[in-house]
Order: structure tokens, then sequence, then C-alpha cells
């Protein structure tokens, strides 16, 4: 009865704490406390004041050792958190409670932690990426959405669905939800295919490339919304990573609230037909691989492949796309219609297939592209015409740069 009055004496005590206010936001709790605490204080709400004094109540279970049994010093399965912490750092046992069903049981052990350590590696490496590519980047140069490259107006699209859901996730309390997506969006949609493909893009092109400039202005929305989302969860990781872009002593990610993401962002359209390319994509570098596990190549960039296409749906779907740079290869052959049988294929792809050739010419030393016009600036004669003109481009500016002294 005493812990069921608490609402009483703590919520409607105004003199003592005026920023409270009754009912209760939230009750948290274990899941024993159903017939406890969260019971005791609604029957005697109820019975005092007609209705539950909390607005809504959250349980989470009990932490099991590997094997599903009650942790116990007698039988000495314990795992005390700050060892984790210790070892890892507290934000890794952060991610794996955000990571589980936390309302039920959980078993933790090594392997459940070194799970979460492999998930946060790969996070680390995304924002360091994002860091390292935005060191120079000024927010101020922007790019008009309608300006930008389809490939930067899918990124764009996807965080805005991604908003939408993460919102809703942790108003849910569902931050399995926001890491499972959140972890699945920065792996395999960014790092695995958007940061693969604008590498390039990134490290070669002039400065004043409009595609480059526009994946510049995506990197910025993507660590704007990432920091953010995350900071709930990975508390010491996203603090660092945002002083590191945004250094001082009064800048914190914890000071900031979530990004007003334009919801004419989002384009279902734009989305389902990169899904079909990506389709493509996939039954090219799974013929690529091939070849490299036989070293017939060793980098994607050697390749010259044929693709086939019989859907001509499909065939619109890719045609006036860079193939060559989505798939990461020197060079790319799209056909429309059936490819011969000796061709590579997925069953999940049909309709799709591909025929490795090796790329022809000489090897640029900037970008590792293979080209027939590789050497044909006679200034800069081991590069392509794109990378020297960004040579030019970045020699004239450092030119202009320097201080001017009197002959």
């Amino acid at each position: 009865f005493d812990s069921g009055s608490t609402h009483a004496f703590c919520l409607e005590n105004r003199e003592k704490w005026p920023y409270l206010k009754w009912p209760a936001s939230l009750y948290l709790e274990g899941s024993d406390q159903h017939r406890g605490w969260f019971h005791s204080s609604l029957l005697e709400s109820c019975g005092t004041r007609g209705r539950a004094p909390y607005e809504a109540i959250l349980t989470n279970g009990f932490t099991l050792d590997a094997k599903g049994r009650k942790m116990s010093k007698s039988i000495g399965n314990t795992v005390a958190p700050q060892d984790i912490v210790k070892q890892y750092g507290a934000d890794i046992l952060r991610l794996w409670t955000a990571s589980v069903d936390y309302w039920e049981d959980q078993r933790l052990g090594d392997e459940a932690i070194k799970t979460n350590v492999e998930t946060y590696r790969k996070l680390r490496n995304s924002f360091r990426f994002l860091l390292g590519n935005l060191a120079h980047h000024d927010p101020a140069d922007k790019v008009a959405h309608a300006d930008m490259p389809e490939l930067e107006r899918l990124i764009l699209s996807r965080l805005a669905g991604l908003d939408r859901l993460v919102r809703q996730a942790y108003l849910d309390f569902d931050y399995k939800k926001v890491v499972a997506n959140l972890s699945n969006f920065i792996n395999l949609e960014l790092s695995a295919f958007y940061f693969d493909i604008r590498k390039d893009v990134l490290y070669c092109d002039p400065a004043s490339s409009l595609t480059r400039r526009a994946a510049l202005c995506v990197l910025h929305e993507l660590f704007e919304c990432l920091t953010r989302w995350l900071a709930p969860i990975l508390v010491f990781t996203m603090e660092e990573v945002w002083l590191q872009r945004y250094p001082g002593e009064e800048s914190s990610v914890h000071l900031q609230t979530f990004p007003d993401i334009p919801q004419s962002w989002a384009d279902a359209e734009l989305e389902e037909k990169w899904s079909r390319i990506r389709a493509v994509r996939k039954v090219v570098t799974g013929a690529l691989e091939i070849e490299r596990r036989n070293k017939t190549i060793g980098s994607s960039l050697e390749a010259a492949p044929v693709v086939h296409v019989a859907d001509p749906d499909l065939y619109v779907a890719i045609y006036g796309q860079d193939m060559a740079e989505i798939c990461i290869t020197s060079a790319i052959e799209i056909k429309q219609g059936e490819g011969p049988s000796e061709a590579f294929r997925l069953d999940e792809v049909p309709g799709v297939s591909t025929l490795f050739r090796r790329a022809e010419g000489k090897k640029c030393a900037r970008s590792w592209k293979i080209s027939p016009d590789v050497g044909t600036d006679p200034d800069y004669p081991d590069l392509s015409p794109r990378d020297a003109a960004a040579m030019r481009e970045r020699d004239a500016a450092q030119d202009a740069a320097e201080p001017q002294t009197d002959g």
C-alpha cells in the first residue's frame, strides 16, 4: 500500500516538486510488478481518484545467463554490467539492451556481447566515413533537391521514411525497431551500396562537380539524422561523433532535437525503380565475385561486363543510368534480350544475366579505372580526362590561394 500511494505524495506535492504532474506519464519496473507496484498503485488510485495514476506502464524482463538460467552468486553465473562496461564501454551494453525484446527475460553471455561489438564497429566505421568526407564541407553549399541525381534523391527518400519509423518507434518504446532499422540502413544501404558507389565521385570528381556537391549534401543530412536518432541509445559515441564535427564547450548532440525531414523527399516510385536497379547490380556483382575468387581479377574495376536484360520494363528502368558507376566497373554494356546459356544468373532476379569481360585500356593512376582515354591529356599522361580536369581545377585553386609577390 505504501508504494502504491507514491503517486499521491510525490506527484501532487506541488510545493516540493512543482514540475511534476498527476497522473504520471509512465511507470516502469520489472515484470514482477504487474502483481506488485503497478497493481497496488492502480487499486489505490482507482479507489481514491477514479482512474489509474499513470498514462502508461513499461515493463522489463530479467537478465539470465547464456544458458537461460537465473543468475546466482552460488552458481557463479553472474555477469556484472560494470565488467562489460570496463571491457567494451557503456555503449555496447546500451546497444545490447536496446537491440533485444527487453520486456521479456533475456540471455546474456559472451556471444551476445560479441555480436553487438561487431554491430557497433560497423556503425562506427560508417560515421568515420561521414566525418572524413564532411571535414571540409560547408553546409551552406547546398544543391536543390530537384537538381540532385536520382541516387541522392533515393537516399533522401529513405531518410524521410526512416524519420516516420524512428519517431513512432521511440514513442512506442520499441528500441529494438530503432536499432534494427538504422543498423540495416547504415550497413546495407549506405556502407554496402551508397558509400561504395559514391567513393569514386567523392574522392576523384572535381570539387565543383554537381554530383559531388549533391553527395556531400546528402552526407550532411545523413550525419544530422543518424547522430540524433542514435543519440538516446549510443549516448557517448554520438556525443564523440558530434563534437568531432561541431566542437565547442556548449556543443552537444543531446541538446539537439530530431531533425525536421521534408516529407516531400519521400518518393515511393523512385524507391521501387531503384529496387529493380539494385537487383540488376546484384547479378553483376555476383558474376564478378566468381571471377575474383578465381583470381581472374583483383578488383571490379578490371571488368567491363555485358549485361542482358530480357524484361522490357526493367530495361527501361536502367536505361540512361550509369550502370558502370552503380556496379563499380570501368565500363559496362547493357543489351536487351535473353543472355546466352553460359551467362551468370540468379534465380531471384529472373531475366537478367551477366557475361564477364575484361576492361580494355590503361589504368588511371588516380581513380584506378581502366579506359582507352587514359593519357589523352598531355598535361596528365597517367590520368583519365575526368581526373585530369579535377587535378587542373585543384591546381588552379591552389595557385589562386598562394599569396602574390611583387616582381
